[in-house]
């Protein structure tokens, strides 16, 4: 049974920086690509960031763009996605999540595992 554990969320004013971290585990976490989106209360969830299988392709949200970078290491399954100049349009619950192919894309069809969410509140 694959399994993607999120950790790292929480309350911060705007401005500052969180890091988000995903643990995987049941599937060989270095043969895909690995992405993160986010929900906010009343919207679309929307894509965010996704990294390649080798870490070498990475592609962002326009909203994201430069304040936010992704990274994976696959010695520990984990993908991480460091969050700078947080703004108050950044809160939402964000979700790690597993694609089915080497390289990322922004349509969430395209990713089969998913976690169960950490809540992200930047307050202004």
């Amino acid at each position: 049974q694959v399994q993607l554990v999120e950790s790292g969320g929480g309350l911060v004013q705007a401005g500052g920086s969180l890091r988000l971290s995903c643990v995987v585990s049941g599937r060989t976490f270095s043969s895909y690509a690995m992405g993160w989106f986010r929900q906010a209360p009343g919207k679309e969830r929307e894509f965010v960031a996704t990294i390649s299988w080798a870490g070498d392709t990475t592609y962002y949200a326009d909203s994201v763009k430069g304040r936010f970078t992704i990274s994976r290491d696959n010695a520990k399954n984990t993908v991480s996605l460091q969050m700078n100049s947080l703004k108050s349009e950044d809160s939402a619950v964000y979700y790690c999540v597993g694609s089915n192919y080497y390289s990322g894309t922004r349509s969430d069809a395209d990713y089969r595992y998913w976690g169960q969410g950490t809540q992200v509140t930047v307050s202004s």
